[in-house]
């Protein structure tokens, strides 16, 4: 697929927390020569806070009105390749708007490999209870419809390295766009 193809559709990562969205979308972008973006991350940068801090005051319904908001003007530019929040899909509007403006990427993660991958992480604020991984599986039975809904392509991520996932994504494009 040649970059002016790019600059007609966005690409759109999907998945769950811990499935690589941010770490394969740098790459990718970079790959593609386009813009990266991350919801999470701009939202962060606007605010000048960190999420945990938003969910802390504004709960999960305030920080997924911002998410929403950020989603809508993310998905309003061209030639971006954006990361979104793993609970994004889960309002009706995004899904929408990431169909409709760019080509979806569900990169899929099972529940065990995002527990590897989060372990340490202490910025989620989801996962500071006390079973995250009941937490991790109630959101995969909840959240993985609604990302095969929109994705066009389904990524299995699973002890894979960004490189790999990345050459996947490209090659799957160019077979698309033939």
């Amino acid at each position: 697929m040649n970059q002016s193809d790019h600059s007609k559709r966005n690409i759109y990562l999907i998945g769950p927390m811990g499935s690589g969205k941010s770490a394969v979308g740098r790459r990718l972008a970079g790959e593609l020569q386009l813009q990266f973006y991350d919801s999470d991350d701009e939202i962060e940068a606007r605010t000048g806070v960190d999420i945990a801090l938003i969910f802390d005051k504004e709960g999960e319904a305030g920080f997924r009105r911002r998410e929403s908001a950020m989603i809508d003007e993310l998905t309003g530019l061209n030639g971006v390749v954006l990361a979104t929040g793993g609970g994004s899909p889960v309002n009706p509007a995004n899904r929408a708007r990431l169909a409709a403006r760019g080509t979806v990427v569900y990169l899929y993660t099972t529940v065990p490999e995002q527990l590897r991958r989060t372990a340490r992480s202490t910025h989620r604020p989801l996962l500071q209870c006390d079973d995250p991984a009941g937490l991790l599986q109630e959101l995969m039975q909840q959240r993985d419809p609604l990302y095969r809904e929109i994705a066009d392509l389904v990524i299995a991520t699973d002890g894979r390295r960004v490189t790999s996932v990345v050459r996947e994504i490209r090659e799957r494009l160019a077979a698309e766009s033939n």
